[in-house]
C-alpha cells in the first residue's frame, strides 16, 4: 500500500484527524495572508502591515472551530460567521477570517438539503457583505468587500455540488444492490421451481413403476410354486416395468446435467401418444383399463401433452394401489373447444377407492401441473364408490410454460 493510499485510509477512518489537519492548514494560510501586503513596491510585501492581536485571536478561534465542522456544521458556521463579522467591522488591516466561514458554509451545503443551503448561504453572504460595506474600515466598493459575495457563493455552490454527487453515487449503488438482490431472488425462485418440477417427474415415474413392480412381485410370490409359467410372465412384467423406470429416470436426471456434460434428453418423451402403452402396463398388472379418445388427433403443446400423460399415469397408479381387488378404470381424452379434458374413473369400493389426502404428493403434483398451465383439476370420490380425476387443460399455453413443461 502506497503512502498516499495509507494516509487516505487513515483519514477516512479518523475524520477528526483530517479536520484538525485542515484547520491547521487554514490557520497557516490566514496568518500568511494577513502578514502579506500584495501591493508593495516590489510585489508582495511581507510584514508591512501586521494584523492586530484581536485579528490573530479571531483567526485562531475560527480555525479551531473547523475541527468540529462535521459534528455541528450549522453551529460552526454561526460561530465562524460571527467571528468574521467582528473582523469585518474592527479589523484594519483586515485579516481573512471569512475563509473559515466559507469552509463552514461548504460543509453545511454538502451535508444538508438544497433549500437549507441557499437560505443559509444567502444569509451569510448578505450579513457579511453588508457589515463590511456599511461598518468596515474600507470603502463600500472596495475589492475585499465584493470578494465576500464571490467566496460565499463559491462555498455554497461547491458544497451543493458535492452533496448532489454523493446522492447520485448513493442512488446508483442502491440501484445496483436492488438489482443484485432481484437477480438473486429470481435465481432462487427459478431453482425452487426447477427442483419442484424435477421432484414431480421423479415422483410420477417412481410411483407408477414401483407400484407395478410391487403388484407383479406379489403375484410371483403367490403363484411361484403352483403356476410357474404365470410366475415367469409376472417376472417378465417386473423386468419390463423396471427397465421403463430406469429409462425415464435417466431422461429425467438428464435435466440436472450441466451444459458441458454429454448430451442427454432434456425432457421425458412421455405424452398421450403413449397412452395405450401406459394402459397396457396396468392391464398386465391386473387393473382392467378402458381408453376412449375423442381428441381428433389434436397436436398438443409439449407442456400439455406431458401434463395430460402424467395425470393419467398418477390417477391409474392411485387406482392400482387404492381401488382394491376387482376394480376397473376408465380413461377418456376429449377435445372440447379450446381445451382438452382428461378424465380417469375407477369403481373401487368404499374408502379404499380414494387415495389418502395426506399420504403422498400425487394429487398435489397433479394440481400443480394443471395450475401451471392455466387449467383446472377436480378430484374426489364418486357416488356409489370409486374415485374420479378430471382435468381441463388449455390447448394453447403461455409461452413460458411451453418452453419449460411442468
Amino acid at each position: 500500500m502506497s503512502t498516499l493510499r495509507r494516509a487516505r485510509y487513515q483519514f477516512k477512518a479518523h475524520p477528526l484527524t483530517l479536520d484538525a489537519v485542515i484547520a491547521a492548514a487554514v490557520l497557516l494560510c490566514m496568518i500568511s495572508s494577513a502578514f502579506a501586503a500584495p501591493d508593495g513596491d516590489h510585489g508582495v510585501d511581507w510584514g508591512a502591515r501586521p494584523p492586530d492581536p484581536l485579528s490573530l485571536l479571531l483567526m485562531v478561534l475560527a480555525a479551531a472551530a473547523l475541527v468540529l465542522r462535521r459534528r455541528s456544521a450549522l453551529a460552526v458556521l454561526a460561530f465562524t460567521g460571527t467571528l468574521a463579522l467582528v473582523e469585518c467591522v474592527t479589523g484594519d488591516p483586515r485579516a481573512p477570517v471569512a475563509m473559515t466561514t466559507v469552509i463552514a458554509l461548504y460543509t453545511v451545503a454538502s451535508t444538508t438539503d438544497r433549500a437549507t443551503t441557499w437560505r443559509v448561504g444567502l444569509l451569510a453572504m448578505t450579513v457579511l457583505t453588508a457589515a463590511a460595506m456599511l461598518a468596515g474600515p474600507l470603502p463600500w466598493y472596495a475589492q475585499e468587500n465584493l470578494a465576500l459575495v464571490a467566496w460565499t457563493g463559491i462555498g455554497a455552490t461547491a458544497g451543493d455540488a458535492v452533496r448532489s454527487h454523493r446522492a447520485y453515487v448513493q442512488a446508483i449503488r442502491e440501484r445496483a444492490e436492488r438489482a443484485e438482490r432481484t437477480r438473486e431472488e429470481e435465481a432462487r425462485r427459478r431453482v425452487a421451481e426447477e427442483r419442484l418440477r424435477i421432484a414431480r417427474e421423479l415422483h410420477d415415474v417412481v410411483a407408477h413403476h414401483i407400484a407395478l413392480v410391487n403388484v407383479q412381485a406379489g403375484v410371483v410370490a403367490h403363484v411361484m410354486d403352483r403356476r410357474p409359467d404365470q410366475a415367469k410372465e409376472a417376472l417378465a412384467h417386473v423386468r419390463e416395468a423396471s427397465r421403463s423406470a430406469l429409462d425415464e429416470l435417466r431422461a429425467t436426471v438428464g435435466l440436472l446435467r450441466q451444459s458441458d456434460d454429454p448430451a442427454a434428453p432434456t425432457e421425458p418423451a412421455s405424452g398421450l401418444g403413449r397412452l395405450d402403452e401406459l394402459a397396457g402396463t396396468f392391464r398386465n398388472a391386473g387393473l382392467p383399463v378402458q381408453v376412449a379418445r375423442a381428441d381428433q388427433d389434436t397436436e398438443l403443446p409439449a407442456a400439455v401433452d406431458l401434463a395430460a400423460y402424467r395425470i393419467v399415469q398418477e390417477a391409474l397408479t392411485n387406482a392400482q394401489k387404492h381401488a382394491g381387488t376387482g376394480a376397473k378404470a376408465e380413461v377418456s381424452v376429449v377435445r372440447v373447444g379450446p381445451n382438452i379434458e382428461v378424465s380417469v374413473l375407477d369403481d373401487g369400493a368404499g374408502a379404499t377407492g380414494a387415495p389418502s389426502a395426506g399420504g403422498g404428493h400425487g394429487l398435489l403434483g397433479m394440481r400443480e401441473r394443471v395450475t401451471a398451465l392455466g387449467g383446472t383439476l377436480t378430484t374426489g370420490p364418486r357416488y356409489g364408490g370409486g374415485f374420479r380425476v378430471h382435468a381441463i387443460l388449455p390447448v394453447q399455453t403461455r409461452a413460458g410454460a411451453e418452453r419449460k413443461p411442468v
